[in-house]
Parts: C-alpha cells; sequence; structure tokens
C-alpha cells in the first residue's frame, strides 16, 4: 500500500506549473449568469436553426458579414450580444428573437 508521502509524490508530476483560473472563470460565470442565460439560448436558437436549413457556421457568418470565428463564439453561448448583432442573427437566419417580446410588451393588457 503506497503511504501519503508516495501518493503525493505521484501527484506532483501531474501538477501543472500555472495555477489554475477555474475559481476566476467560476466567479466571472457567477457574476453575469443573467445575460450568459440569454445569450445560450440565443446560441441554442441559432443551432437548431441552422441544423434545419442545414446552414455551416461559415455559411452564417457569411450572410450576418462577420467571421467564422466570431458565429463560433456565439454558438458558445458566452458572448454578450448587442442589438445589432441579434438583428443580424434574425436576417440572416430567418427568425424572430427579439419581436415578440417587445410586442407582448407593446401590447394591452
Amino acid at each position: 500500500m503506497n503511504t501519503r508521502a508516495e501518493i503525493l509524490t505521484k501527484l506532483k508530476v501531474y501538477t501543472s506549473e500555472t495555477p489554475s483560473k477555474w475559481r476566476e472563470k467560476a466567479e466571472w460565470r457567477n457574476a453575469n449568469k443573467t445575460w450568459l442565460r440569454y445569450s445560450q439560448r440565443i446560441a441554442m436558437i441559432m443551432l437548431d436553426k441552422m441544423e434545419e436549413l442545414g446552414l455551416t457556421q461559415k455559411s452564417v457568418a457569411e450572410r450576418m458579414g462577420c467571421s467564422q470565428q466570431y458565429v463560433s463564439r456565439i454558438l458558445k453561448g458566452t458572448e454578450n450580444l448587442s442589438i445589432e448583432t441579434i438583428s443580424k442573427i434574425e436576417t440572416a437566419l430567418g427568425l424572430e428573437i427579439l419581436e415578440p417580446a417587445f410586442i407582448d410588451h407593446c401590447l394591452p393588457q
């Protein structure tokens, strides 16, 4: 049976030289969880529509007038999207993301 010292010695071989940033990332996600939730929902809506239409990230990027790398970041659900970008997504994919919210808010109760 290995002693505690032997186990710790073996584990040190796999220890990274640089400290982990998991705590910083977790704190960032917690501080930004409200808008991240919206970003993730938009990413899922986009992915569903892209699959339905058979579109690639590159083709969506061309339709939006941006890079494929930016579309990739959007689809990760961690991009803080502007209204302009959301509008471009709507146009590129034939979606209504913001419209229903505005219409519901403006209708008489």
